[in-house]
């Protein structure tokens, strides 16, 4: 690889016709075998089955205390009284998450509870099985099942129980204890090293799943996981940089990529078998065949490559967010989706090559290991240097072409998955709006009591009203929800049961990563990934960005 950005590939990412593969075998062979007899549990209280309300109190307790040390010590203390096999619920539950990725349980459904039960009976495995069911439920008469499960599993809840359970199911469990905190409960409780542990849940994809096997056989446990192909591992994630220059600084020598606004995408092969994973480890292989067919034409026996799938229009920029993420979204009918919406991949790292791990080694040498393997049309575009002239030159470039800004990436770092470390660092240009707020809904969980997520409006030249943009509830200090709950409910207009309408006064400085066409509001747009920066009293509502500002963005490309 060259110090200096490559040439005619930079001129744009056209997409590369492909032959037709003659078949794609699934990952049906991929899958890793299942783990041998396994050491008796290691604690002496592993045979009873934990009781719902022991953990909605561990879970209350780490909400209440802003130290992170007291947070793992609660955690650690109640996973030593869980039976091993109840570890990864567990785990997944004080994380905040169900173990069923698509439980199909919203507020909606949880606004009409029975009456709570006196006393507690609910274990975690009663819990989990009651929300198994709850998303196996298909078909005809479904809709009733489901109603059915979550008022048997409520009725058998106590009021804190009920509480739990209902902040659990709609993702509004915000106790402070993030994956990286549990982490370390788990290593606490099981006696283990937290490097080893972030090891394993890197190599495995998930904490569940391993804090089971360390609470059961401790670092013997640990051993079990390895990088296998086929098994999809986390992507490793990067920090923010205002600019090139302060990224530089940070990353020392570095490699600067072009930071596509497409899917990311993992992809494994080993033979003629191909899966294909989301970020979230999700498999789509059967949803992207040309991708598939672009693993198997390189000259690899066994590979696993990190990088991203987009849909490209004339000369080579990307289109629409959407309509990527629509393409690799949907099931049906996927050679007629191929035809109107192509996808072209782009890997930017390898982390195992024809029987070798990778992820250890520095980034310079998984990028000579890339070269060998992937044609340079499929590589993402990229500069190594250390000069900020050059690098903000292609970030500059990188951006006029249409792309989200660059990734700059140590060439020391090994690949850290799992974690948004200090070896890669995204560098995007920030949109802002000086928006106006028309009303506020009520939060959940540790936000209870507070008025939360803003919807936001741009202003209307022509009628001098205002056009609903979309929400956020991002960007909030705790600060931020207190004064904002007393100023808004001195304007307030109207409510309902969720959301207090406000008289359009207050003006508050947005940040977004983009615009997309919805059919959800009426402007018709969406911010992507909105967030609050600061509120602008020093600015009037008749001050703030018209809709016209915000079609002008879309339609450039913003």
């Amino acid at each position: 690889m060259q110090p200096e950005a490559r040439d005619a590939r930079h001129a744009g990412l056209v997409p590369v016709p492909r032959p037709p593969s003659p078949g794609l075998a699934l990952a049906s062979g991929l899958r890793p075998p299942a783990p041998g007899p396994l050491r008796a549990p290691r604690f002496p209280c592993d045979t009873m089955a934990v009781l719902l309300a022991a953990l909605a109190q561990t879970s209350a307790t780490v909400a209440a205390t802003p130290s992170r040390l007291a947070k793992i010590d609660a955690m650690a203390s109640c996973l030593r009284q869980v039976d091993s096999d109840e570890a990864a619920i567990a785990v997944a539950y004080l994380s905040g998450e169900l173990r069923q990725r698509r439980p199909g349980v919203g507020w909606a459904a949880l606004r009409s509870l029975p009456a709570p039960a006196r006393e507690s009976s609910l274990t975690l495995r009663d819990v989990d099985a009651s929300f198994a069911r709850i998303e196996q439920a298909s078909g005809s008469g479904s809709a009733a099942l489901r109603r059915n499960e979550i008022a048997a599993l409520f009725g058998r809840a106590t009021e804190v129980e009920q509480r739990f359970l209902a902040r659990l199911a709609g993702g509004e469990l915000r106790q402070g204890a993030l994956a990286a905190i549990v982490a370390e409960a788990v290593a606490k409780a099981a006696g283990v090293e937290l490097g080893d542990l972030r090891r394993s849940v890197m190599l495995a994809g998930q904490l569940p799943a391993v804090a089971e096997e360390a609470l059961r056989s401790g670092a013997e446990g640990l051993h079990r996981f390895h990088l296998r192909v086929g098994s999809p591992l986390q992507p490793m994630l990067a920090q923010s940089a205002p600019s090139v220059e302060e990224a530089l600084l940070r990353s020392g020598a570095a490699v600067l990529e072009w930071k596509l606004d497409g899917v990311r995408i993992q992809v494994h092969r080993e033979g003629d078998d191909v899966a294909i994973f989301t970020r979230t480890l999700d498999e789509i292989t059967d949803r992207l065949p040309e991708v598939a067919e672009a693993a198997l034409a390189l000259p690899a026996r066994s590979i696993v490559l990190d990088g991203e799938a987009i849909a490209l229009g004339a000369h080579g920029r990307p289109r629409p967010f959407q309509e990527t993420a629509s393409r690799a979204a949907s099931r049906g009918d996927v050679e007629r989706l191929r035809r109107s919406v192509p996808l072209t991949p782009f890997f930017f790292d390898v982390l195992h090559l024809d029987g070798q791990d990778l992820i250890d080694l520095p980034g310079s040498d998984r990028y000579e290991a890339i070269a060998k393997v992937v044609p340079p049309e499929l590589w993402v575009p990229r500069l190594v240097t250390a000069d900020v002239d050059k690098a903000t030159a292609f970030f500059s470039d990188a951006v006029q072409r249409g792309h989200e800004g660059v990734l700059v990436k140590a060439l020391a770092a090994p690949y850290d998955a799992g974690r948004r470390g200090a070896g890669w660092i995204k560098v995007k240009p920030r949109h802002t709006l000086d928006l106006v707020v028309l009303a506020a809904e009520w939060g959940h969980g540790r936000r209870q009591g507070w008025l939360s997520n803003l919807h936001l409006g741009a202003r209307d030249a022509v009628s001098g009203g205002f056009v609903m943009l979309g929400k956020t509830f991002k960007g909030l200090t705790d600060a931020m929800l207190s004064w904002q709950t007393a100023r808004f409910l001195e304007l307030e207009i109207s409510r309902d049961a969720w959301t207090v309408y406000l008289r359009p006064e207050i003006v508050v400085e947005i940040a977004f990563d983009g615009i997309q066409a919805s059919p959800r509001y009426p402007g018709k747009m969406a911010l992507r990934f909105a967030r609050v920066l600061r509120y602008r009293p020093d600015k009037r509502p008749e001050q703030a960005d018209t809709i016209d500002t915000v079609r002008q963005l879309h339609a450039a490309g913003s």
